[in-house]
């Protein structure tokens, strides 16, 4: 038995891979203890931009140096930073005794024991699978009333400027019945809410191991008849799902939303660029006009929903033509909100090699427009949604209530932050409450909730 810690950078695959680590680690009898104290220690990594993989090299630095006369038995280093940068990482430190990247996440808890039986044992794990590998079932701790499950993991794109094919490998979709069984489980531990994750979340089953494994007669469904599939499950009250590609959303995918009562009116559609030209260099597979149709379509058939995007900014050959084209249709769409950031070099990606490189000075001063102008569109929808009614799923009590009364907090179907005020009734952790939004704030709401006669005056 030992004691371990787990520190997470990146997105909600990553956070999602760690809760299992977590867990499996627990059913095989390990302790979960103090970043100052523990004997393993899991750095679960994402290259997706430069920060993050400077940030892992000086978390690294400071945690041995704050460790120095109380070192870990051992530091692993996880994830897309691993298979960027692989045993390179070993020269940092005796003590970083495992890299290994996404794929052999399912073999990190049989190592260990060995780990901690061999003090100068060293491990890389580099190699990628050819089909999703399933893995064990950790501690059944009840969950959280919102979930995640993992539906796919890497990437056939290979856009010019994204490193993903390169640290999580080509596309691999996972069974359909360990799915259904994942989401089963969860639903029967607490979770009212699944996020089905995978980087190219639409793209499911459209991949070689899915269509050699449907063509032997497993049954592999369509992205669509996944969701439908789900969307029935006992106990579930929504559903959602991250991220898609635009160019892969099918009529089928889009009709969903107007079919299935559970699945939520939010979708996080990447757009990455306004510009045609300069969604052409990055190899996105889709321009401008039939961007803007896409979202009019999905409009037309789920008037109310709510969209959020990805945005680079500073795009090798990026004009202040092209920045323009972006805000227009940043505007035009009417996002709720989006995840905006500098272009960066990462290494291996075409782009790369691009030789008409923005300055990093008219980079940051064109990000400073774009996340302007979202604030503006933000504060503007959220604005508009006061004196309205919602469904929150509450998750916790509120950590930013100011007011007298108490309070908790939680998301609409929209996936909106809602601070929910209470009178003397104590509500329980996934509880679905009607409530009336009575103020705006930045980046979230606040309401009361409604009562009976609330509801008999409307």
């Amino acid at each position: 038995m030992a004691t371990f810690q787990i520190i997470t950078f990146g997105c909600q695959m990553n956070v999602n891979d760690s809760d299992w680590l977590g867990q499996v680690l627990l059913a095989h009898g390990h302790q979960k203890a103090a970043l100052s104290e523990a004997q393993c220690i899991f750095l679960n990594t994402c290259s997706v931009r430069e920060k993050p993989e400077q940030k892992v090299r000086s978390s690294i630095q400071q945690l041995l140096s704050e460790r120095k006369n109380n070192p870990p038995d051992f530091v692993a280093v996880l994830g897309c930073v691993a298979q960027q940068l692989g045993e390179d990482f070993f020269a940092l430190s005796p003590h970083l005794r495992l890299v290994a990247g996404p794929d052999a996440l399912p073999r990190i808890p049989t190592l260990v024991d060995e780990l901690l039986a061999e003090p100068r044992l060293k491990i890389s794990l580099l190699d990628f699978t050819h089909s999703y590998e399933e893995r064990e079932e950790g501690l059944a701790l009840p969950v959280g009333p919102a979930a995640y499950v993992n539906i796919m993991q890497g990437c056939d794109n290979f856009c010019t400027y994204c490193i993903v094919p390169f640290t999580r490998g080509r596309q691999k979709s996972r069974a359909f019945s360990a799915i259904v069984a994942e989401c089963r489980r969860k639903i029967a531990l607490g979770a009212s809410e699944i996020t089905l994750l995978g980087q190219n979340v639409n793209a499911y089953g459209c991949d070689k191991h899915a269509q050699a494994a449907r063509a032997k007669g497993e049954v592999f469904p369509s992205f669509a008849e996944l969701l439908r599939e789900i969307a029935q499950l006992p106990g579930l009250k929504r559903l959602r799902y991250t991220s898609p590609h635009p160019k892969d959303m099918r009529e089928e995918d889009l009709m969903a939303f107007g079919s299935l009562s559970t699945l939520c009116p939010q979708l996080h559609l990447p757009l990455q660029s306004g510009s045609s030209r300069v969604l052409a260099r990055m190899g996105r597979g889709y321009n401008r006009q039939e961007y803007s149709e896409l979202v009019s379509r999905l409009r037309q058939i789920r008037p109310d929903l709510a969209l959020t995007t990805d945005l680079i900014v500073g795009f090798p050959g990026e004009t202040e033509e092209d920045l323009a084209e972006t805000l227009s249709l940043m505007e035009e769409c009417q996002f709720l909100s989006s995840f905006s950031f500098c272009y960066s070099d990462r290494p291996g990606t075409r782009a790369t090699n691009f030789f008409d490189k923005i300055p990093k000075e008219l980079q940051h001063a064109r990000l400073l427009r774009v996340q302007t102008l979202q604030d503006e569109l933000q504060k503007h929808l959220l604005k508009q949604r006061v004196g309205t009614s919602t469904l929150v799923l509450l998750e916790s009590q509120s950590r930013r209530w100011t007011r007298p009364g108490y309070a908790w907090q939680g998301r609409d179907p929209y996936g909106t932050l809602v601070h929910v005020a209470f009178d003397q009734e104590a509500p329980r952790t996934g509880e679905l409450v009607l409530a009336q939004i009575t103020e705006a704030g930045s980046h979230c709401l606040f309401a009361r909730r409604e009562t009976a006669n609330d509801r008999n005056d409307v």
